[in-house]
């Protein structure tokens, strides 16, 4: 005897009522495995570039551009990533990803010159930018609707883990000799490898698939849930039928995320996403070499910022359980104004323990607003352009993400760090008061049309 066909709102609505189980833990720690790995490589290159500094004798407008190269990279590939996710699955977006800025991360380590690796560079940016709105579009779709938002934060918080990987091969590795940044870019690989992992241990999105009328497909991901929770289900025998479902367009995608209903929303989640991303890569791509600048050593430098780093774990932590108690939107902004406060006290700062303190401060605040960030942005679409959606925010902001690391020098040239610290205070700001205009579904399903 089998149970009724199931339809994509009981689909949904079985998924939202399951508890926590071994393989959303299993999901979650893959996808958070990747997200660890993205932030290594995001990070080492801020190491990398002090050093470089120093072995190649390159100018602070070069330094820039290494930077900022990957982050227009990034932007298209955030913009690109949301598309194609919409049309062809998650998890194989994921996974192209993943393999494409880990081999050319790899490739960064035999470069000798400014010009190849700025071209691999861009390759990087380009898988890394579509890979992090995916994954959290992933998750978020996997994730029961009581605890969404805790899940999203806590697998942006494995940015944190692989940051704080990047600090430490920054200390014990690039100073050891000549060769330690090629070391660094070697060991920023590992994502090739990881991608086969993705691609075969980890389910499609149920609701992606029933999406695309492959109901089937769908009710047996979410059985096997089901199972893993004790909550036994009548056996059913779905035909798959792609084709009864009309699949949206990508241009029609794109065209729905500035229509009135969600045009209010979307432009806030650009400006946040805009916002929070200079003020961020244009502080933390930095830090080091403002740092050295200051007369620390290399040494010292990156023993600082390692320090600093740890600060994002607790960050993260508080805004997890915050999220689902304040909601998206409170949570949200007051971290960003705690990263606005932060970053007046880190540019003024001066002394060992006030530069560490208001340091650990930024960390903590600031990387507690990105998970509220990516738990709040896809969760305002519906499936049929969430990916588009999460997509084109962070392409939004990866725009910023370029602009900054090559302004930074010009700041600093014209009013040194307290002038652009307060300039990146004004942005989280700005950032916060744009929070108010999204919504937040907490605790509530998400929208399946």
């Amino acid at each position: 005897m089998t149970g009724p066909l199931p339809s994509r709102s009981n689909l949904a609505a079985r998924l939202d009522d399951l508890p926590f189980t071994r393989r959303h833990a299993r999901l979650l720690t893959g996808s958070g495995l990747g997200w660890a790995l993205d932030a290594m490589d995001v990070g080492l290159i801020s190491f990398i570039l002090a050093a470089l500094t120093q072995q190649w004798d390159i100018s602070k407008a070069e330094s820039g551009w290494i930077a900022s190269v990957g982050f227009i990279g990034m932007a298209l590939g955030a913009s690109l990533g949301g598309l194609l996710a919409d049309r062809f699955g998650r998890r194989q977006v994921f996974a192209i990803t993943l393999l494409i800025y880990g081999a050319a991360t790899g490739a960064s380590a035999l470069v000798g010159g400014v010009a190849i690796l700025l071209v691999l560079r861009f390759f990087v940016g380009l898988g890394l930018g579509a890979e992090l709105p995916v994954a959290s579009t992933y998750v978020s779709e996997f994730a029961p609707a009581r605890i969404r938002g805790r899940l999203i934060v806590i697998l942006e918080a494995f940015w944190a883990v692989g940051w704080t990987a990047a600090a430490l091969i920054g200390y014990f590795i690039i100073p050891l000799s000549d060769d330690g940044w090629r070391w660094a870019f070697a060991l920023g690989a590992i994502p090739a490898a990881y991608a086969l992992v993705v691609r075969w241990g980890l389910p499609e999105s149920p609701r992606w698939l029933a999406s695309r009328g492959r109901m089937g497909e769908a009710e047996r991901i979410i059985e096997k849930f089901e199972a893993d929770a004790g909550v036994v289900t009548p056996p059913t025998s779905i035909p798959d039928s792609p084709g009864r479902m009309l699949a949206i367009t990508a241009s029609a995608r794109l065209q729905r995320l500035l229509a009135a209903e969600f045009r209010t929303r979307t432009l806030c989640l650009w400006l946040v996403w805009f916002c929070v991303n200079f003020a961020y890569y244009g502080a933390f791509i930095w830090i080091p070499s403002i740092l050295v600048d200051a007369g620390y050593d290399l040494v010292r430098s990156f023993g600082f910022t390692l320090v600093i780093t740890l600060a994002q774990l607790p960050g993260y932590a508080v805004a997890a359980w915050l999220i689902e108690v304040w909601g998206r939107r409170v949570t949200l902004s007051v971290f960003l104004v705690g990263s606005a406060v932060s970053a007046v006290f880190f540019g003024t700062a001066s002394g060992d323990a006030a530069i560490i303190g208001s340091g650990m401060a930024l960390s903590f605040f600031n990387l507690g607003a990105w998970g509220a960030l990516y738990a709040v942005t896809p969760e305002i679409y519906p499936t049929s352009m969430r990916g588009t959606g999460s997509g084109w925010a962070a392409g939004i902001g990866r725009i910023a993400s370029i602009i900054a690391p090559l302004l930074v020098p010009v700041v600093l040239g014209l009013g040194g760090a307290p002038m652009l610290f307060v300039l990146f205070a004004l942005f989280f700001i700005v950032a916060a008061a744009a929070a108010w205009g999204l919504v937040d579904r907490r605790g509530q399903s998400l929208d399946d049309r």
